[in-house]
């Protein structure tokens, strides 16, 4: 990760996250933020840097619905039905979206989308699962960084529609 992803502070978050955290009144959340001497791309790896249970790990996810980008921010430890997301959003096909398109629509690379401060304004689901945790970590638009936040608050910043869109069952 070049320089430029971080900001000038020293906590490492993205320019623009750390612009959206002083533009929502989160400017504290500075503070909170964890930054790894490694790139935790995954929410697994970002689980064992954090010592948290993978499940708290707030996945940033960007898919496809007709060809329009929507954010689906999942716990750590599930995956998306994408058949859910298909129904929940009344579209005629969901896909997961490709690298260019995820960084073109959030201004994140993969591995480091926070969950709100995109470049462009998207449709968020967020699943309930992330309300079981007091607590959830979420990208803070690097693959080195995370911040802590209560669920119900993150739901609320992301502009988020709570659905279940859980995967059940075996993987």
């Amino acid at each position: 990760m070049t320089n430029a992803a971080q900001d000038t502070d020293g906590s490492g978050a993205h320019p623009r996250f750390a612009e959206a955290l002083a533009t929502l009144g989160l400017a504290e959340l500075h503070a909170e933020i964890r930054r790894f001497p490694e790139a935790t791309r995954t929410a697994a790896e970002a689980a064992a840097a954090l010592g948290c249970e993978l499940s708290e790990i707030c996945k940033s996810l960007i898919f496809a619905a007709d060809g329009v980008p929507v954010l689906v921010l999942m716990d750590g430890a599930s995956r998306v039905d994408v058949e859910l997301v298909r129904q929940e959003l009344g579209a005629e096909k969901v896909t997961r979206a490709k690298a260019d398109v995820v960084r073109e629509t959030t201004g994140y690379a993969i591995g480091g989308v926070p969950p709100f401060g995109h470049r462009t304004r998207t449709r968020v689901l967020a699943d309930r699962s992330l309300l079981d945790h007091t607590i959830v970590w979420a990208a803070a638009g690097t693959p080195y960084t995370v911040f802590p936040m209560d669920p119900k608050t993150l739901i609320a910043h992301a502009g988020a529609t709570l659905v279940d869109v859980r995967e059940q069952g075996g993987v």
